[in-house]
């Protein structure tokens, strides 16, 4: 079955001056792939990968142009054009990708970018909308600690920066966990940290530690050993400091030195830990 707003595999029924015509099936009968969007080595009776939409005068057409995303995605992409219906972005196809004013809970300025979800709307016409969590999915309980994920981010708040991940799921990267400046529509490489009772998830830009409190406290105690009895890192230390350092979070690395520091094997101050001889 042909899909609206994604790529499919079509056959190439006959070549006019305009362009190749596919097989759109019983329901869209035959589609115009324009010449100036058809692939080099496109032949007749062979099947092709095309993107399907409306043009602008709402007739279906396909495209072997990739587009930055289609329907059912979560994209950054740029307002190129503002009026009084809603804005037009940039999805990298001839026809721009309508978001109407109803589907903008923030207004939306031309020249800058967005992160959106694109959806075929009631009248069967691909639109984008801002409002994203309607279109997220519940986690699903598959999501693991560890397991690594893609990440767009799409909103900063208070704790942190909140990520779509894998183009289905949100989860939020805490301010003590970020190893790098982020901003709304960065993609990332990141992890699983935890998935909370709640349905909620934690998020990492760096892969989990497989040790306990216990391989943590022996990491501290080597590389103190190592450095002649003396690290110049404590409780004080920045997040980022701790987690270049360790690979763990701040709140990780104070239970551990805690823990050292009741078993009389460490002094702490707030500029450095220091090995206690005995």
């Amino acid at each position: 079955m042909l899909k609206l707003g994604k790529s499919n595999l079509l056959t190439v029924l006959k070549k006019e001056p305009q362009g190749y015509y596919l097989d759109g099936g019983e329901e869209w009968g035959t589609i115009l792939l324009p010449n100036k969007n058809a692939p080099k080595d496109i032949k007749i009776g062979e099947q092709t990968n095309a993107f399907i939409y409306f043009d602008s005068e709402d007739i279906i057409i396909a495209t072997g142009k990739k587009p930055l995303a289609g329907v059912g995605d979560f994209a950054h992409l740029k307002v190129v054009e503002a009026n009084d219906i809603g804005v037009f972005l940039d999805w990298g196809i001839d026809k721009d990708l309508f978001v109407p004013f109803r589907e903008q809970i923030f207004k939306m300025e031309k020249g800058e970018s967005y992160v959106v979800y694109i959806y075929v709307d009631n009248s069967n016409r691909i639109a984008a909308t801002t409002r994203l969590n309607k279109h997220l999915k519940s986690t699903n309980t598959s999501l693991k600690s560890g397991d690594s994920a893609q990440l767009l981010i799409y909103q900063q708040t208070d704790m942190g920066f909140k990520a779509i991940i894998d183009n289905k799921y949100s989860g939020l990267i805490f301010n003590d966990d970020l190893t790098n400046h982020l901003k709304p529509g960065v993609l990332v490489n990141g992890f699983i940290k935890n998935v909370r009772n709640d349905g909620k998830v934690d998020l990492s830009l760096r892969p989990l530690l497989k040790e306990s409190k216990r391989d943590l406290t022996d990491k501290i105690l080597l590389m103190l050993k190592e450095s002649g009895g003396t690290l110049n890192i404590s409780s004080k230390s920045s997040a980022e400091v701790i987690n270049s350092t360790f690979n763990v979070s701040r709140k990780k690395f104070k239970i551990a030195l805690g823990d050292l520091y009741k078993k009389k094997l460490i002094d702490t101050d707030n500029e450095t830990i220091t090995l206690v001889r005995k």
